[in-house]
């Protein structure tokens, strides 16, 4: 049923022609639709100019403005349940606003990184390294696919919750409306408005993941040409020098493209490290202090879609450094021995390059890997232990 909707989510045959960039085209165009990319109509660059502009500031900007200023207006009227809800989602928006400036900013970047996607491509000719391309793609556009479910599951059963308490899920300061008087009408507002946020935040959360997701697709297409590498006893030496120095083409191209996306998501994802353990916090205080049935299930799906923010690429940045030993390994293990000096020069200079590890950064400070994510987590449950602390010293005074 789900992949009649999004068909790019199912591995193509051999028979249709994909490439590597297939992989982001959900993705793409969602930012499209939020004028992150530029459009290929000249005739309509200042209209989409105009439209990406008036988006993009009433929700990075105006958005986490309003609900600040619902604080500073209105401070009297929160109960602590609806405060502590819309403050942990207000904190993730001023975060969610740095990430999306900072994607929207590495379109560039992006469009670079495509281009080595399609130099890569062309290193697959065999039926084997295309169908792993194939599957490849149709995971990175399932990943977008998941987190939308995912993401939109949680704006709704948030707002349905507290719709049916009668209140509002997050308590937005809406110019010349009043929220007591309309409500049905500004919780409407609230449900379009924290929809268009949340898909953005799901973009720079999925880009990431989807893009390196495609350089592991190629360091696992490296490393089966890496282990067959001298082995064919039909072509003479200088075929296989040829063989090798391919080899070492295709490692730096991935080098490359990973080094151009580096500097985008190490903002990014430094971001989400900082906020991570305030959020969780915030969040859990909520669930154990202040919900009730309904609102504790969209606390929940909260909880849950911040843990997806950051937890997926780490596990995949985990991976890809397994898999930089693993060439290192295959390259180490193939039929070198009887090859010529030249070769064998050639090859102990790649396998030195290879043993050089893929470590992505977190603001140039934190490595994005398990260890890191995890440590953040545990900030959370040091916000709560504290909290919990506070509140038993005020029962025994």
């Amino acid at each position: 049923m789900l992949s009649k909707l999004f068909p790019r989510i199912k591995a193509k045959p051999l028979t249709e022609r994909i490439q590597s960039r297939d992989a982001f085209v959900y993705l793409d165009r969602v930012q499209k639709l939020w004028g992150w990319r530029a459009t290929e109509d000249e005739r309509w660059m200042v209209l989409y100019n105009i439209w990406a502009f008036i988006w993009n500031v009433l929700l990075l900007v105006l958005l986490p403005l309003s609900m600040s200023m619902e604080y500073v207006q209105r401070f009297k009227n929160f109960s602590p349940g609806e405060f502590f809800g819309s403050l942990e989602i207000c904190v993730d928006m001023y975060g969610c606003s740095l990430k999306c400036v900072y994607t929207m900013f590495g379109y560039k970047r992006f469009q670079a990184a495509r281009k080595l996607l399609d130099r890569l491509d062309l290193r697959c000719t065999s039926d084997e390294d295309r169908a792993s391309v194939h599957r490849s793609v149709a995971l990175a556009n399932r990943c977008y696919v998941t987190y939308h479910i995912l993401y939109s599951g949680f704006v709704v059963i948030n707002w349905t919750g507290y719709l049916l308490l009668g209140s509002h899920a997050w308590r937005m300061y809406l110019p010349g409306l009043d929220s007591e008087r309309n409500f049905l009408v500004t919780s409407f507002f609230e449900l379009l408005l924290m929809s268009g946020v949340v898909t953005m935040n799901q973009c720079t959360d999925v880009s990431p993941l989807a893009h390196m997701i495609m350089a592991r697709c190629h360091m696992g297409l490296l490393k089966d040409r890496l282990t067959k590498l001298h082995s064919d006893p039909r072509k003479d030496e200088e075929e296989h020098q040829e063989d090798l120095n391919r080899c070492i083409h295709d490692h730096c191209v991935i080098l490359d493209y990973v080094n151009l996306l580096r500097p985008v998501y190490s903002v990014t994802i430094f971001v989400q490290f900082l906020l991570i353990g305030l959020v969780l916090g915030l969040s859990m205080i909520h669930i154990m202090f202040f919900s009730n049935f309904w609102t504790g299930i969209g606390t929940m799906c909260f909880i849950f879609d911040v843990c997806l923010e950051t937890f997926p690429f780490c596990y995949l940045c985990n991976i890809i450094i397994e898999d930089c030993r693993e060439l290192s390994e295959s390259l180490f293990q193939s039929d070198w021995l009887g090859a010529s000096r030249k070769y064998k020069s050639t090859l102990v200079y790649f396998l030195h390059n290879l043993q050089k590890p893929i470590i992505l950064t977190a603001g140039g400070v934190f490595p994005i890997c398990m260890q890191t994510n995890l440590s953040m987590v545990k900030l959370a449950f040091s916000v709560v232990t504290v909290i919990k602390q506070f509140n038993l010293a005020e029962k025994f005074q």
